[in-house]
């Protein structure tokens, strides 16, 4: 038992490998979400000629409308699958399968 009595110890350094699994796939999924924001918010607001080094404010302003609504439309999808898990295991629960 470990010294707060939340299961058997673990020798110092070890590693869970079931802890580490789960952080390695969610940082799968946030590499994957930071590169689509990236080539939705670049195709869309940077052109492809590049006259100088530095966005320009248009860019910039483009670019900030951008990641604010990738963002937004990302928590109403993730919210709107919650709810929908939330009433199928309700259903579920009602019917006993």
């Amino acid at each position: 038992m470990s010294m707060f009595g939340r299961g058997p110890s673990q020798p110092s350094g070890a590693v869970n490998p079931e802890r580490m699994e789960m952080a390695i796939q969610e940082l799968d999924m946030v590499t994957d979400i930071f590169n689509r924001l990236v080539s939705t918010c670049h195709a869309k607001c940077i052109s492809t000629r590049y006259t100088e080094g530095d966005l320009n404010k248009g860019e910039s302003v483009c670019i900030d409308r951008c990641v604010a609504k990738f963002f937004e439309a990302n928590k109403k999808v993730g919210e709107r699958l919650q709810s929908v898990g939330a009433n199928a295991s309700a259903a579920t629960g009602a019917f006993g399968l």
